[in-house]
């Protein structure tokens, strides 16, 4: 299995973000995370279409390999933005299927602008919808904070719904993603992985730190083992 680090700038220095999300990309990211939150269907508000279009030439190793800009939108209404992102320059669109009014529409919307389409489920929130949609979906996101805030500590639970959903993955046959969002660190991503996680964000636990490279260096470590 092919793992990857995707860090979040959620938890950059805004105020500096093209050079982190290059730093970011120095030090070994796999992918570069965007969460954008509307402050309605989660009580915080960050950011937008353009500044994802914005950062997306900076989403690129020293090397020239471009890094694919992972969005996960905690948002409501979906389409709309979801469109937005997809012309910003996004790779990957992932949204909550309790936030859209027909789940399957907008997966098909999210491909049809040529992104990969992903649903993400909070930590309360049951797998039953995968068993309609799995054969559009190319990433599963298994929040294991609840969404809106950064720097939440890990929900052990999680780890039960990221084996329940590597089931339905596997039983499906098709390349899909699964991924785990909140409170990862080198502590427990090998814990994470071990339950079927193949794409891990962090962002606290990367951005802040004086050295991006030996975080994202002990990571894989851990993974490795």
């Amino acid at each position: 299995m092919t793992h990857r680090i995707a860090p979040s700038i959620l938890s950059a220095d805004f105020a500096r973000l093209g050079e982190e999300v290059r730093a970011v990309a120095a030090a070994g990211a796999d992918w570069i995370h965007f969460d954008v939150m509307d402050n309605h269907y989660v009580p915080n508000l960050t950011m937008g279409p353009a500044v994802a279009q914005a950062i997306k030439p900076h989403c690129v190793r020293p090397d020239g390999t471009a890094l694919p800009l992972d969005v996960h939108l905690m948002v409501q209404p979906v389409d709309d933005l979801a469109l937005a992102f997809a012309k910003a320059g996004a790779d990957l669109i992932s949204f909550h299927p309790d936030a859209s009014t027909h789940v399957d529409r907008t997966l098909q919307l999210i491909q049809g602008a040529g992104c990969k389409a992903g649903l993400v489920f909070n930590p309360a929130t049951p797998l039953d919808v995968l068993d309609w949609v799995i054969d559009k979906v190319d990433l599963v996101l298994i929040m294991s904070v609840n969404p809106g805030f950064g720097g939440q500590s890990f929900i052990d639970s999680a780890l039960r719904k990221t084996e329940a959903a590597r089931r339905r993955i596997e039983a499906s046959g098709r390349d899909i993603r699964l991924e785990v969002d909140g409170g990862i660190n080198a502590d427990n991503i090998r814990r994470v992985a071990d339950a079927g996680a193949d794409t891990f964000v962090a962002g606290s636990a990367i951005f802040g730190r004086p050295d991006y490279a030996a975080v994202i260096a002990a990571m894989r470590a851990e993974l490795a083992r």
